[in-house]
């Protein structure tokens, strides 16, 4: 552990903090102030999401071309612009749009990082620590947003500005100056698009590279979902009202996610990524379950399970995405493609989710066919693993 990756994890664990903080702040607000309809909280999410799917060509050149340090510390300090837009009353979808933006800007920066910071065989242990320290923040910062809001929603939106400038100056003290890739001249910044098209033929050349990648689109399409989702099932099931509870709940599958990313070194390395594929069909499984839950305790051990079983899933195929986009098209050109296939999946199922949820579906039923769908999703992305044999080497 270097002093520059002790930073990145600070910066990372500031910033993912605020993020998760905002998130239950805005929902406080809707629910306050303007009574919470069904299809909102999707469609706010959502919101969240387009930037990372319309600028998804030109979000990894950026982090390429420049010293990553520097593009963390912008993000923030774009992120923190959308937060002040709340502050002054702007609508809601709108100004985390602009947050949503930042996040964009910081991902390919964030994931790219660590490939030039560690060694091939540290790498998984540092996703270890980046998606630890990432857990623990979302754990605090939910229940601090959704605390802070109901007490005062100005002084939540006060703290996560505050998160996100300090976020920003631990990002600009990291020493790390590397540009992957020289600038190019104006005629190949137009042919973006085209060049971003290229280089996702060349990451996903491999069956190893396509697997990771229609997983991590998997995996945070149902999580994303089963966060807005139990905003719905909560109050149906279990009776909550309040956000805090609400909150509160969400954190036992980040509690999981973390100690599923604990154990992943020893079950899932990255030379048997084949592996992973269980932990998937068991968080479907689990998933399906939940829904014959009828208690908070219950439900606390399902989502933590749940989690878990997520952790042990997309750590190693997000450490595996890294190194091959290390080795080919450059780390931030892989975070951005794989940040496009994840989001637009993210997207579409915040879309989707939000036109049920305002048909009025029982949210019962709908984690029943969340768990059902990540089943068949899980079958349909496993096609994409060699045949032949349990460990996946680079040429596969």
């Amino acid at each position: 552990m270097t002093r520059d990756l002790y930073r990145v994890l600070t910066t990372q664990f500031l910033t993912a903090f605020a993020d998760n903080a905002v998130l239950f702040a805005v929902i406080t607000l809707v629910v306050k102030e303007a009574g919470l309809s069904a299809w909102y909280v999707p469609a706010l999410q959502a919101s969240f999401l387009v930037a990372y799917v319309l600028l998804a060509p030109w979000v990894g050149r950026y982090a390429d071309h420049r010293p990553k340090p520097r593009v963390l510390f912008s993000a923030n300090l774009i992120k923190a612009m959308g937060v002040g837009m709340l502050l002054i009353g702007i609508e809601p979808i709108a100004a985390y749009a602009v947050v949503g933006l930042g996040a964009a800007i910081y991902s390919p920066a964030k994931y790219g990082i660590l490939p030039e910071l560690v060694d091939e065989q540290a790498l998984v242990k540092a996703n270890g620590w980046i998606e630890g320290s990432t857990i623990i923040a979302i754990l605090g910062g939910t229940v601090a947003g959704a605390m802070l809001a109901n007490y005062s929603i100005m002084l939540a939106f006060g703290v996560v500005v505050g998160l996100y400038l300090l976020s920003a100056a631990v990002a600009y003290t990291i020493t790390h100056s590397f540009i992957a890739k020289v600038e190019g001249d104006a005629e190949q910044k137009v042919a973006a698009i085209p060049q971003f098209g290229q280089q996702m033929r060349d990451l996903l050349a491999t069956p190893r590279a396509r697997f990771s990648t229609l997983g991590v689109s998997l995996f945070w399409a149902s999580a994303t979902v089963l966060r807005v989702l139990l905003v719905a099932w909560a109050p149906a099931v279990l009776l909550m009202t309040s956000t805090t509870d609400i909150a509160q709940l969400t954190m036992f599958v980040a509690l999981g996610i973390a100690v599923g990313a604990v154990l992943v070194p020893r079950l899932i390395p990255i030379a048997y990524l084949r592996r992973a594929r269980m932990a998937a069909y068991l968080m479907a499984l689990l998933i399906v379950l939940m829904s014959l839950v009828g208690s908070v305790e219950w439900a606390r051990v399902m989502l933590f399970l749940i989690g878990v079983s997520g952790g042990l899933f997309v750590v190693p195929i997000n450490a595996a995405l890294q190194e091959i986009g290390h080795k080919t098209i450059g780390s931030g050109g892989a975070v951005a493609i794989q940040n496009f296939f994840e989001h637009l999946a993210m997207l579409v199922a915040s879309g989707i989710y939000a036109v049920v949820a305002g048909a009025g579906v029982n949210p019962v039923v709908t984690m029943v066919w969340l768990g059902v769908l990540v089943m068949i999703a899980t079958v349909l992305v496993s096609w994409h693993l060699p045949k032949d044999s349990g460990v996946l080497q680079d040429d596969d």
